[in-house]
């Protein structure tokens, strides 16, 4: 187990990209949609540290809040499906049920902490 990225919803990718490089000095690993969710991702490395900073741009999202912008805390897991089990037995709200992505290495659940923010759980199930 260990912890894996942070994630942040963001108004503009490109702009948001350039920020976090220039005034942060993070570089951009990979950048892709997920056409299932209907979102963009982008996750920046820091060159220091290794510390993953997922972005994510929702297609539809059209209303904003300041202070939604955190959209999950991930986590590495070695069982997703052992976990899911466990935490829902023990009350704990399960966001999303465990599913991989088509042609993904992993399988993806969601949790809810206490205060209602998303855990996911990611587990590699294979090579990629």
């Amino acid at each position: 187990m260990g912890f894996a990225h942070t994630s942040i919803t963001v108004r503009d990718m490109v702009v948001s990209i350039a920020f976090y490089e220039r005034w942060l000095g993070m570089r951009l690993e990979r950048r892709h949609p997920i056409e299932s969710n209907r979102a963009d991702i982008a996750f920046l490395k820091d060159t220091d540290t290794g510390a993953l900073l997922e972005l994510t741009w929702w297609w539809d999202k059209q209303d904003w809040t300041e202070g939604d912008e955190l959209d999950h805390l991930a986590f590495h897991v070695l069982d997703v499906a052992a976990l899911v089990a466990d935490a829902r037995k023990a009350g704990v709200e399960i966001a999303k049920e465990p599913y991989s992505l088509p042609g993904a290495t992993t399988t993806l659940a969601f949790l809810k902490d206490p205060n209602g923010i998303w855990i996911e759980l990611i587990e590699r199930t294979g090579k990629g």
